[in-house]
């Protein structure tokens, strides 16, 4: 089990699978996805791929039980980052029990254990009821086009997400909501103030209260596993030329959003806020919207999902710990779909760095986790 899994993990590293809706021009998920196909039927499993866009396929396989009982899902995505900056991004370098390359740990670890845990199951005789259903995505990274397909087309009683959580059971994250401001002005030569309203003064106004309220979601009581809520400006641009008073200044922003929040919560911060300046500001001209949303997730620690799992890294020597993940997953999309769902995988560090690598050990006892909790699931 330790060779092939490590191997297998060596060669997803190689294939490059950077998202091209992230980084033009990237791979895509193709080639990874055809390598993540053979390994499944040379394991004897039936296998689905599916065009979620052009070259960008899901796999999907399902190893059947001998008798009816409950699904389990094992879900990972393919897709990675981008690699600007790294020296050898997919020359896999196993060095100090760790194991170096993009998308070693996020997540090509995971879909490692994964298909090593497939392996495992089939050579001990498959599982004696359920199914497990083994799901492959695509573009986690940007928009999770693999994920919202996936469960328009399957179903399970429960999921595993393998993203790296240090072998912890990941049981909340936090949503996101990515939003727009535009503040407007009257352009006009710089000599003539008379005649010019500066676009970029009046987003000082409205970057200033963003600075207020971030404060403000930070001093509030925090979830338990989560945190406090927390915004930031992340893309700023406005004006023509030094000359000219600037008519338009846009500001992209993203706020991180609480289990327990109401719906449109950033957006309507946001929109208070130009209210707010307004007021002050007969004249001020601004609008916002919203780019891009996704939910928060979490499950019960005493669901029997994260509880069974528990007790699986128990049997391998470990102690459970239940934990909050400050980023996003595609469990909020499987949760919406109805799917119980935990996120488990290996550690490692270098998430999206330049130097990014997986812990080796963590991978094999993935293995031999996901293969206990399966077990005892589908019984």
């Amino acid at each position: 089990m330790r060779e092939w899994t490590i191997q297998l993990l060596r060669d997803l590293v190689a294939i490059d699978s950077v998202n091209p809706s992230l980084v033009p021009g990237g791979a895509g998920e193709g080639e990874i996805a055809e390598r993540v196909a053979m390994t499944l039927r040379q394991l004897g499993l039936d296998v689905e791929v599916t065009e979620v866009a052009p070259h960008r396929p899901n796999v999907v396989a399902v190893l059947e039980g001998r008798a009816p009982g409950r699904s389990l899902m094992w879900c990972g995505h393919l897709d990675t980052v981008g690699v600007a900056g790294m020296s050898a991004p997919f020359e896999p370098v196993e060095r100090d029990g760790r194991l170096y390359g993009r998308g070693a740990l996020d997540m090509k670890g995971g879909l490692a254990a994964m298909l090593g845990a497939a392996r495992e199951l089939v050579r001990k005789g498959g599982v004696r009821c359920g199914r497990v259903i083994l799901a492959a995505v695509v573009d986690e990274e940007y928009a999770s086009l693999g994920a919202e397909a996936l469960v328009r087309t399957w179903r399970a009683d429960a999921a595993v997400i393998l993203e790296p959580t240090d072998l912890r059971i990941g049981i909340a994250h936090k949503g996101f909501a990515w939003i727009e401001i535009v503040t407007k002005g009257i352009a006009a030569h710089g000599s003539r103030p008379q005649e010019g309203r500066d676009a970029i003064l009046r987003m000082g106004r409205v970057l200033q209260r963003l600075e207020a309220l971030d404060r403000r979601l930070r001093a509030r009581p925090p979830h338990p596993r989560l945190g406090t809520a927390s915004l930031h400006t992340s893309l700023i641009c406005g004006g023509r030329e030094l000359s000219t008073y600037p008519d338009e200044c846009v500001l992209q922003m993203e706020r991180r959003t609480l289990v327990g929040e109401p719906p449109d919560t950033a957006l309507r911060e946001v929109e208070e806020i130009l209210a707010d300046v307004r007021r002050e500001d007969a004249e001020f001209a601004g609008h916002a919207r919203r780019l891009f949303e996704r939910p928060p997730y979490e499950i019960s620690p005493d669901h029997e999902l994260p509880r069974r799992l528990g007790e699986a890294v128990m049997r391998v020597g470990g102690s459970p710990d239940y934990v909050g993940l400050s980023f996003w997953t595609d469990a909020a999309i499987l949760g919406q779909a109805g799917i119980p769902t935990v996120v488990f995988g290996p550690g490692g560090a270098g998430l999206h760095g330049l130097e990014e690598y997986v812990r080796v050990e963590d991978v094999l006892a993935c293995v031999r986790i996901l293969s206990e909790v399966t077990t005892s699931y589908t019984t």
